[in-house]
């Protein structure tokens, strides 16, 4: 679960299905937790109303909400036995009933989504991270989280989780994830404190946002920054643990790789993952967890799109961005073993070019059913022809020996049966999510483009088949006229849950 995790005074609320209505939207009463799907079967942890159909959560981070630039809000789409469905959908912002806080100029509500059951209730809430919230406790952009809750009519209400400090931007973008550290069955938050300090809030959590976990704090001796988080369990000994890729801070070139080890105690201090040299190995901007190699252990898939520095002459397949699979191990992530792949290498459809972007999103998840899970991973800078920074998604495919470009395939707005046409500056692909949807088996892909219209932003939904991520007919696509939001620059599709 990669942690990534973005108006209209008419809301979107639910009664027995989910209509628009202009009115605030209803909490549901207590409720008791949903059957699977298919008995036997484990819900999936982005399923909010609990019906066994992964649902999705996009968000528009700079959108304006109720005439305040850069508020944010966040669209809602529910899985069904057809994938998508684009009317069952809700919009939250700060100005929806339950919601804590308001609508405020620059807020950010939406820099980060996150996906778990933390109350334990049977249903799937969504953490929202607030990264330009001033709060009474913290002062000028501390930043929150807040959760929405699940339920039987899926997504309502609200509560504060986690402030940050003045300028911490508590819940900007990757600085929030979701995750049993401790090993005790309850998930808990993640977060960033001083961009690089790492602050867990123990779970469960009740229905007013507290706890009677306790909190940890692992400090980083170093000037470092934290740019993503990541859990899962990358040693294999049944205890989530946490990756984030990093920086010096003043030093942007200097990206590492690094973990914490969960243990019943919780996490642990980090470790660096160091390369067959015996040096740390060059990380990226973005990462997510998942058994790609499907050995039992999770690995680390780590996308490094930003190129042009100096460690670019010393690191393997760097040109126009790559992805980078680390395998798990039960020593820890083993960087003597990693494979860099970029789209000079096999089977990777395209060239490698400057700009292009390659690894700006990576997400993990089988997409053609073969057991192996896949990699999807944007390339917003791609150029098609002439048409610059039109954007693309490749999905690489996971197998026994780890990530491989053979039987990679590409998706832009100009591929067969996709709505719409490539045009300059869409930057399709800039951020990517992989869920089943419509509870086949295969993990359906979504791409966003958040340049499209203008910077108003569209969100792309593929069902995915066994040979192929775009299966004909099944392609969805949506955007502000849809969700009865303010387009100007509000840039949907910037963020996905994980």
């Amino acid at each position: 679960m990669s942690a990534r995790f973005r108006s209209r005074r008419g809301r979107l609320a639910m009664a027995t299905g989910l209509v628009l209505l202009t009115g605030a939207l209803a909490v549901p009463a207590a409720h008791a937790a949903p059957p699977s799907a298919t008995p036997g079967t484990e819900r999936p942890s982005d399923d909010f109303n609990g019906d066994g159909y992964a649902d999705l959560a996009v968000a528009a981070p700079t959108a304006t909400v109720g005439g305040k630039k850069g508020a944010g809000y966040i669209a809602v789409l529910y899985g069904t036995a057809n994938g998508l469905n684009t009317t069952k959908r809700q919009v939250f912002s700060q100005n929806t009933a339950g919601v804590p806080g308001s609508a405020e100029t620059d807020d950010a509500f939406g820099s980060t989504l996150a996906t778990a059951d933390i109350d334990r209730d049977g249903y799937a809430d969504l953490v929202v991270g607030v990264g330009g919230e001033d709060t009474a406790d913290g002062g000028t952009d501390s930043g929150l989280a807040e959760v929405l809750w699940g339920g039987p009519q899926g997504l309502s209400g609200g509560a504060v989780l986690a402030t940050g400090k003045e300028h911490d931007r508590l819940g900007a973008e990757g600085r929030l994830a979701l995750g049993d550290v401790d090993g005790d069955g309850a998930e808990d938050l993640v977060t960033v404190e001083n961009q690089f300090n790492l602050r867990v809030v123990s779970g469960p959590f009740t229905r007013d946002g507290s706890t009677s976990g306790d909190e940890q704090i692992l400090r980083d001796e170093f000037d470092s920054r934290v740019l993503d988080l990541a859990t899962g369990d990358v040693n294999g000994d049944g205890v989530t643990d946490v990756a984030a890729t990093q920086n010096d801070g003043d030093e942007w070139d200097a990206r590492r790789v690094v973990y914490w080890p969960g243990s019943r105690q919780g996490l642990k201090p980090y470790i660096t993952v160091q390369g067959a040299d015996g040096y740390r190995i060059q990380g990226g901007e973005n990462l997510d967890i998942g058994d790609v190699d499907q050995d039992g252990v999770d690995d680390i898939v780590v996308g490094r799109a930003v190129t042009g520095y100096d460690s670019d002459l010393d690191t393997p397949a760097a040109k126009g961005g790559r992805v980078t699979w680390i395998p798990g191990t039960p020593d820890g992530p083993d960087g003597t073993k990693v494979t860099h792949l970029n789209q000079d290498s096999p089977g990777v459809p395209g060239s490698a070019e400057a700009g292009d972007g390659f690894g700006t999103d990576v997400r993990v998840a089988d997409v053609n059913g073969d057991g192996y899970p896949d990699v999807a991973t944007g390339l917003p800078g791609e150029n098609l022809g002439s048409v610059a920074d039109a954007g693309a998604v490749v999905v690489l495919r996971g197998s026994a020996k780890g990530l491989t470009g053979t039987g990679a395939q590409v998706v832009t707005q100009n591929t067969p049966n996709v709505p719409g046409a490539a045009e300059k500056g869409d930057t399709f692909g800039k951020a990517v999510h992989l869920a089943d949807a419509n509870h086949d088996g295969l993990a359906d892909l979504v791409a966003g483009a958040p340049g499209e219209n203008g910077n108003a932003g569209s969100v792309w939904y593929f069902r995915s088949g066994p040979t192929t991520v775009v299966s004909p007919n099944g392609t969805t696509t949506f955007g502000n006229t849809l969700l009865g939001t303010t387009p100007t620059d509000a840039r949907l599709g910037t963020v996905f849950a994980d």
